[in-house]
């Protein structure tokens, strides 16, 4: 196509002010196709990322595991019995379970009164190995997490949550070294932890405070039990077919049935993390597949508009044909008025849905838990792509009529 000069341009204005009551209903329907496809593809991306902080910091390859009564009775043991997951185990399975990367313990105590000063927060006391922070990234953003001599010596330390630390300390400065009570017990602050999340492993991470597990141990009386098993598996290897050996290793060791299908209760973040991955996969494609359907409805509503513009300027075709316009030159027109039309009305589309992405997430995110809802820059550029495509397509069915149209037909018309 030819360098259109300022005069195409001025005709171009002009044919699409003729109707201005149809032209606004064509541009409007290009504008919402973009609009929604736009809304829809950011909409995608926010929503991944809402669903994504709930299992944020999480590792993909974990699984966990805490006893339940049993099923069946077995070996003298009657159906029904309460039994209690072990230090011991985490050794057992170590030694018997290769496929197993990490595995370690949680216990936990609900609802203590966390005291620093006046200040009062009620939260979740979790008892924890350093190597817990592979399967839950604690996120420090002052101090240090737990490691191994706090464990060995039963240190009294702990890794307070964000919130605590908002409510404890509200002047936001370094609480490293001070000291907290809980439950009429002193721990030292050596960490704060950003992590968050609307999912978490007893107790959401910015409402809990992490000591080391054997010191909560230690301070509740809890003996050698164990609420909770962690593990992780190595490469190469699910986690659902590793838990089933870790099962049978535990199974023996407490002389539960082997068939006991409720004694030992299992949960499989893989599988959790395959599910979620699939749902942000499925509304991903909904969201093309519905936007697109916008677009195409929108590109067909321009070519019927444009094939009843031509229709009405069937003489003025004609008379252009009679003193010596080319059939090309029709062509140009037909088609430069339907890529003006939706290119304008497109971009203002992008726009609009830009600024409504922006608002949204603005209104959603937080320091700690950011969203992002605004679409990529080659994603832009491939809207704006497709908006010229639509543009010359839905232009070119009333173009080819439009050249078709011989003045002398034209002018029986008349």
């Amino acid at each position: 196509m030819k360098r259109i000069d300022l005069d195409t341009w001025e005709e171009i204005l002009v044919a699409l002010t003729r109707n201005k009551t149809r032209s606004l209903l064509t541009a409007f329907g290009i504008f919402w196709g973009i609009f929604m496809l736009i809304a829809l593809m950011g909409g995608a991306k926010g929503m991944k990322d809402l669903l994504s902080q709930g299992f944020e910091g999480f590792a993909t390859n974990s699984g966990f595991m805490f006893a339940n009564p049993t099923e069946k009775a077995y070996k003298g043991f009657q159906q029904g019995r309460t039994w209690n997951l072990e230090n011991k185990d985490i050794e057992r399975v170590r030694k018997s379970v290769p496929e197993v990367d990490i595995i370690t313990a949680n216990n936990t105590q609900w609802g203590v009164n966390i005291n620093y000063e006046e200040h009062t927060f009620s939260g979740t006391l979790k008892g924890l190995f350093p190597e817990y922070k592979a399967i839950e990234d604690p996120k420090i953003c002052m101090g240090r997490y737990l490691n191994e001599f706090d464990v060995r010596e039963n240190r009294k330390v702990c890794v307070i949550g964000y919130r605590i630390y908002e409510t404890l300390f509200p002047e936001k400065g370094n609480p490293c070294g001070k000291f907290i009570e809980i439950n009429g017990i002193y721990y030292r602050i050596i960490g704060v932890s950003s992590a968050v999340g609307t999912q978490s492993i007893q107790g959401l991470p910015e409402t809990s405070v992490s000591i080391p597990f054997t010191t909560l141990q230690m301070n509740y009386n809890m003996g050698q039990r164990i609420e909770l098993l962690s593990y992780t598996v190595k490469k190469g290897y699910s986690v659902s077919e590793v838990e089933k050996k870790i099962e049978q290793v535990i199974k023996k060791a407490h002389m539960i049935h082997p068939d006991d299908s409720q004694a030992v209760m299992n949960m499989n973040a893989e599988a959790i993390f395959s599910m979620v991955d699939n749902l942000f996969k499925g509304i991903r494609v909904l969201s093309w597949l519905v936007g697109l359907g916008c677009l195409l409805a929108s590109a067909i509503g321009v070519s019927n508009i444009m094939m009843v513009t031509v229709k009405e300027r069937t003489t003025e075709i004609g008379i252009r044909r009679a003193i010596g316009a080319r059939p090309g030159d029709i062509l140009q027109q037909i088609l430069s008025e339907s890529i003006v039309l939706t290119g304008i009305s497109g971009m203002l589309g992008i726009l609009f849905a830009v600024f409504v992405l922006s608002v949204v997430e603005q209104g959603t995110s937080t320091p700690l838990s950011p969203t992002h809802f605004q679409i990529g820059f080659w994603e832009a550029i491939g809207t704006c792509v497709l908006v010229g495509v639509l543009g010359l397509l839905a232009g070119l069915a009333p173009a080819y009529r439009a050249m078709a149209i011989k003045p002398i037909d034209a002018i029986r018309d008349e």
